[in-house]
């Protein structure tokens, strides 16, 4: 069996996380064909990034609610490169248009950018916030998705209005996640949020990911897009050679703000 690198398999590690919530280092070792000592590192730094909880012989997923994950936390975090990204993603926008935006903090202040512009759009969101932000504009109609209401979020979880998504022709999506990494794509903490994602990328002709630079290099506990399903990539610093290789070689536009 080939070598696995740490990166590989701290994701398989958070994939069996997500699919049966605990594991064992016993489990683990057997799967993966590593040591207990390897593992034992493993599960000890994927903890110290708040993405599981070790257990005698394991580890259990995080519960969400457990960590500083509240929207307002987010919302204040990082504020001025949000700011920044979202001036520049307003830039990339059409009036006529038919946008989507997911329910981060981040498309929250493109939803408080938009909201005196001079656009006529249509803006489906799967954020409470994001939908209430626009609610006042006379030139932006609003659909929300529907859906289960995550606690502390103001975020609708679930596929259940999704079905709307396959009557609508959205023209952009404009999503952020918790981490991105070559390796994993972009991650979020709430399996439940990443399946709604995951329709909302498929239903997009064009996808623009909004990630200040505290993302990149950073994995969460589920991908909810790979890196060859997005079109652009706004951040506010600019990234390392690596991924400047990584997106010319899918032609991903990378717009870093002033």
């Amino acid at each position: 069996m080939k070598k696995i690198f740490a990166q590989e398999r701290h994701k398989l590690i958070l994939d069996k996380l997500a699919q049966q919530r605990s594991v064992t280092i016993k489990e683990l070792a057997s799967s993966l064909n590593v040591s207990e000592a390897t593992l034992r590192t493993d599960l000890t730094k994927l903890e110290q990034q708040n993405l599981l909880r070790r257990t005698h012989g394991g580890a259990i997923l995080v519960d969400p609610n457990e960590l500083d994950t509240s929207f307002s936390t987010r919302q204040m975090k990082n504020k001025d490169e949000k700011v920044a990204i979202a001036k520049a993603a307003v830039k990339t926008i059409l009036n006529n248009q038919c946008i989507m935006l997911d329910a981060s903090s981040t498309a929250l202040e493109l939803a408080h950018q938009l909201k005196d512009s001079p656009y006529r759009l249509t803006v489906v969101t799967s954020g409470l916030k994001v939908a209430m932000e626009l609610n006042d504009s006379p030139q932006i109609t609003v659909i929300l998705l529907g859906g289960i209401v995550k606690q502390g979020s103001c975020s609708l979880e679930g596929t259940l209005g999704a079905e709307i998504l396959n009557k609508i022709h959205v023209d952009q999506l404009f999503t952020s996640s918790n981490g991105f990494s070559e390796e994993a794509g972009f991650t979020d903490f709430s399996v439940y949020e990443v399946e709604l994602k995951k329709r909302m990328v498929k239903a997009a002709t064009k996808t623009t990911v909004l990630l200040d630079h505290t993302k990149i290099d950073r994995n969460s506990i589920a991908a909810f897009a790979e890196i060859t399903d997005i079109d652009t990539f706004i951040t506010d610093q600019p990234v390392s050679d690596k991924y400047v290789e990584l997106f010319k070689k899918h032609h991903i536009e990378l717009i870093v703000t002033d």
